[in-house]
């Protein structure tokens, strides 16, 4: 391209905006100097594809590449094709923070989506502020965060908890062995869920933490036997849900008298141990690969011929799809204008997608997202029976469990008395 003084001009311009607002130059692209060029608009992809929690997060690298091989198909954005460049974290938040900086500084990826845990999140959050990019969250969490550099499109603890505890004293009575792996969400998670039971006369007989990976789980089995919970709510991730599945089930309980709840286990978790292991178990999320729409009959045929006939989608990989085309939406938006993370940002804010689980959308309040709480029974095929279902979409209220806070476009403030 012949580069001219009004060309050069332009690029200065641009170059001055990016110093204004802390981007390298390359980020804000000149929409005629993309164009010309052939442009490409690049992601980084960051889950997981070794490790712990790789059970589950290989499934958000695939539904993330199968939305923009998608979107690529139909032409890119604005014309523009969108280029992933897939880090493999490997269960470490470490690993997770070192690939993230590599994304943003390196590859001068304009928006990455990634992470599954909690602290995998965290580790990244700091390259995310320092360089002022936008991180994309498609995960279930326990909602007392409100960064101006994340989308959050998973589940918060009013759009899983508030009804499933309800429902589960109703139906199997008030007394709960809380167990989770030992990091900040299934920590935060049942916080809430105590913060729920005080207020329903609810009681909690025990309270276990074990290591990411932890497989071994005859002496929690034995407190179960002890104690005699009438719900063990689970917050237990990856691998570790298998085990604790299995050993449960040889060791004689029965989930009619005392199931399992789950925030966290998802069909792939089902998938590993084995149908007959999940059975009669209960998880609440937003989606279930069960669910009746058109829209999920068609994402799961594409993800099955994409991957494989036997793979299967989640609460989490569709999250991880249906925030690639919000990302899509929020960056045609733009238009001929700059494509830099803070643009995407307030472009995101308001974008609404006909997701499989039900229409969703990014409160531009909070950066979070409008789903469709479900409560799903396990059957030995491996696929949950909703058994709830929420008749409307539900409002993301980060902070929810915590009165006197709120999150806003700005970052959480504390509400005026």
């Amino acid at each position: 391209m012949k580069i001219n003084r009004r060309n050069f001009l332009k690029g200065t311009a641009a170059a001055g905006v990016a110093a204004a607002t802390g981007f390298p130059h390359i980020w804000i692209k000149n929409a005629s100097l993309a164009y010309a060029a052939g442009g490409e608009i690049k992601v980084g992809v960051l889950y997981s594809l070794t490790g712990t929690t790789a059970i589950i997060e290989t499934s958000l690298n695939h539904a993330t590449i199968m939305a923009i091989e998608e979107i690529n198909a139909a032409g890119g954005i604005n014309g523009m094709k969108v280029v992933p460049v897939v880090e493999d974290p490997a269960s470490d938040p470490a690993t997770f923070a070192e690939k993230a900086r590599r994304l943003v500084v390196g590859e001068k990826c304009v928006s990455v989506f990634g992470s599954y845990t909690s602290a995998s999140r965290k580790a990244v959050l700091p390259v995310f502020e320092k360089y002022h990019n936008l991180y994309w969250y498609p995960t279930l969490y326990e909602g007392r965060e409100c960064s101006t550099n994340v989308i959050y499109t998973g589940a918060v603890p009013n759009q899983q908890q508030k009804d499933f505890i309800p429902w589960l004293i109703k139906n199997f009575g008030k007394k709960f062995y809380l167990i989770g792996s030992n990091y900040i969400y299934p920590k935060e998670e049942n916080n809430v869920c105590k913060i729920l039971l005080k207020r329903l006369g609810g009681e909690v007989v025990g309270e276990e933490y074990v290591p990411l990976g932890h497989s071994e789980f005859s002496a929690v089995i034995n407190k179960f036997k002890e104690t005699q919970p009438n719900v063990i709510f689970s917050t237990v991730v990856g691998d570790s849900v298998v085990a604790l599945h299995r050993q449960y089930k040889a060791a004689g309980l029965n989930p009619k008298k005392m199931p399992m709840a789950s925030l966290t286990t998802s069909e792939d978790e089902v998938a590993a141990m084995g149908g007959e292991f999940g059975a009669g178990h209960f998880t609440s999320a937003p989606y279930f690969m069960s669910y009746d729409s058109p829209e999920n009959h068609r994402f799961v045929e594409a993800f099955k011929k994409r991957w494989g006939k036997d793979k299967t989608t989640n609460f989490v990989s569709e999250p991880a799809y249906f925030q690639v085309h919000l990302f899509r939406q929020a960056v045609a938006k733009l238009g001929k204008g700059d494509i830099t993370p803070p643009q995407i940002r307030k472009a995101a804010w308001g974008q609404e997608y006909k997701a499989p689980e039900g229409l969703v959308k990014i409160d531009p309040k909070n950066s979070h997202t409008y789903l469709w709480p479900k409560i799903g029974e396990w059957q030995a095929s491996g696929q949950a029976k909703i058994i709830e279902e929420s008749k409307e979409w539900v409002e993301p209220l980060p902070y929810w469990a915590y009165p006197g806070q709120v999150c806003t476009p700005t970052g959480m403030v504390e509400k005026k008395s």
